[in-house]
């Protein structure tokens, strides 16, 4: 079974480091640059079907763990895909998107400098192109299809994520919240260890 680590937005593959030295040597894991797969200046259908050609070509059933975009990605891919998945590791995960606050942060984004998001693998119009195409995503209608067993994490000072990670286990069939301490949005980076054992325990159980 192969672990896909999917990173948020404003990450890349380097943000879980932390996770995967807590996990110790050689935990089967891959870590996709998500940008890089659609090659850069996505929006979200082109990210998507970057993704699912990625995870599709994998021989085996994958235990996938996303944050926030990547929580998104992944549990998107558990709907069209579900025989591929062996179980769903969901992180500040949104499953609709929270119009009022994509266009707060889409304003924020726009005041911000391009220097800012250097780090992030997109440039500042790319990632107003992204979030923008993700306003109407509404992944409600297939959550009855994940019929994978499913652990949501939210950190507990992520105050805009903690009500829908409640939410979303109330709606998939087979899924177990927990709240990380300490940790806010990032979890991958503000609690890697707390995250690896969260994942080990999980992947020991299916």
């Amino acid at each position: 079974m192969k672990l896909l680590l999917l990173h948020g937005l404003g990450q890349g593959p380097g943000s879980w480091d932390g996770v995967l030295d807590a996990l110790g040597p050689d935990p089967g894991a891959a870590c996709p640059d998500l940008f890089g797969l659609c090659g850069g200046a996505p929006d979200y259908p082109a990210l998507y079907a970057a993704f699912e050609d990625y995870a599709g070509a994998l021989p085996e059933p994958v235990l996938l763990c996303g944050l926030s975009l990547g929580s998104v990605l992944a549990l998107d891919y558990a709907i069209r895909r579900p025989e591929k998945i062996a179980g769903l590791v969901l992180v500040a995960p949104q499953y609709k998107m929270p119009r009022a606050l994509l266009r707060l942060q889409n304003a924020v984004f726009r005041m911000m400098p391009e220097r800012a998001f250097a780090q992030t693998g997109l440039g500042k119009r790319d990632i107003l192109r992204l979030t923008a195409s993700m306003m109407d995503l509404d992944l409600r209608d297939g959550l009855a299809r994940v019929d994978c067993p499913a652990l949501i994490l939210v950190g507990e000072k992520d105050a805009a994520n903690r009500k829908a990670a409640r939410e979303l286990a109330g709606l998939l069939p087979r899924a177990t919240v927990r709240e990380v301490p300490g940790a806010g949005h990032e979890v991958n980076v503000d609690a890697p260890r707390e995250l690896a054992e969260a994942l080990r325990g999980f992947w020991e159980k299916l």
